[in-house]
């Protein structure tokens, strides 16, 4: 069930939803006690030299690879960093195949992975607060248990300047769909955009970061392309 309330001072979305059968079998991925397992190949389609990661890498380049073209992700998830020591633009990876750089990221911006670290998936809780203004401050939205793939649609704004991870794991999105630019939020507070090292105050959409293997709703897929137009019939003079 969805409710929605979204008002000048505060928007609301709930979602009632049973704990998930893994969690109360203790095969939660991502939770405490957790493996990781990521595979980076260096070419595309896992293809070349590789390197499997279990734990943080700060330079994938010490680890035998010029760069990174494709990954496999065995258990999560991941976040990936454009740059060495977790900086630049970020790449959320879960349990799946990305046989190439636009599997990853559709923001067109960069191809460039060069480190990665493990997310801390903390139970099947999710409660995610946005703010208009920095400092937690002006229109409010509250989000619990559910993706949301326009603010729009659901009467809040694309301005988004602050924001407080109350449980769980998020990620956030420029455009709507789950498109463009990632932030990942992990449980805290993000007092300015500078915080979740944007450049403005945009998202447009946002999900949970959850484990793939059982959770299939919220997972990007990369849409498929769109049919070529049909052979246009000569014409006869």
């Amino acid at each position: 069930m969805l409710s929605v309330c979204c008002s000048s001072s505060r928007g609301r979305m709930t979602e009632q939803q049973s704990a998930p059968e893994q969690l109360a079998a203790g095969k939660s991925q991502g939770g405490a006690g957790a493996t990781y397992k990521v595979v980076l190949f260096e070419q595309e389609n896992f293809q070349g030299r590789k390197a499997e990661l279990s734990a943080e890498c700060k330079d994938v380049t010490e680890k035998s690879l010029e760069k990174v073209g494709s990954v496999l992700v065995d258990s999560g998830p991941w976040v990936g960093f454009e740059r060495q020591g977790f900086a630049g633009e970020q790449f959320i990876l879960e349990k799946g195949e990305y046989p190439r750089w636009d599997t990853w990221t559709n923001s067109q911006n960069s191809y460039s992975l060069l480190s990665l670290r493990p997310l801390l998936v903390d139970g099947d809780e999710h409660k995610l607060h946005l703010f208009e203004n920095p400092g937690f401050t002006g229109r409010k939205m509250e989000i619990v248990d559910d993706d949301v793939p326009s603010l729009w649609g659901h009467g809040f704004q694309d301005r988004v300047a602050s924001v407080k991870a109350l449980n769980g794991t998020w990620v956030g999105y420029m455009y709507p769909g789950y498109r463009g630019r990632q932030y990942v939020f992990e449980q805290g507070d993000f007092k300015h955009w500078n915080d979740w090292d944007a450049t403005a105050p945009q998202i447009q959409s946002v999900r949970r970061v959850r484990d793939m293997q059982w959770h299939k709703k919220g997972c990007f897929t990369t849409p498929a392309p769109p049919p070529p137009d049909p052979p246009t019939a000569a014409t006869s003079s």
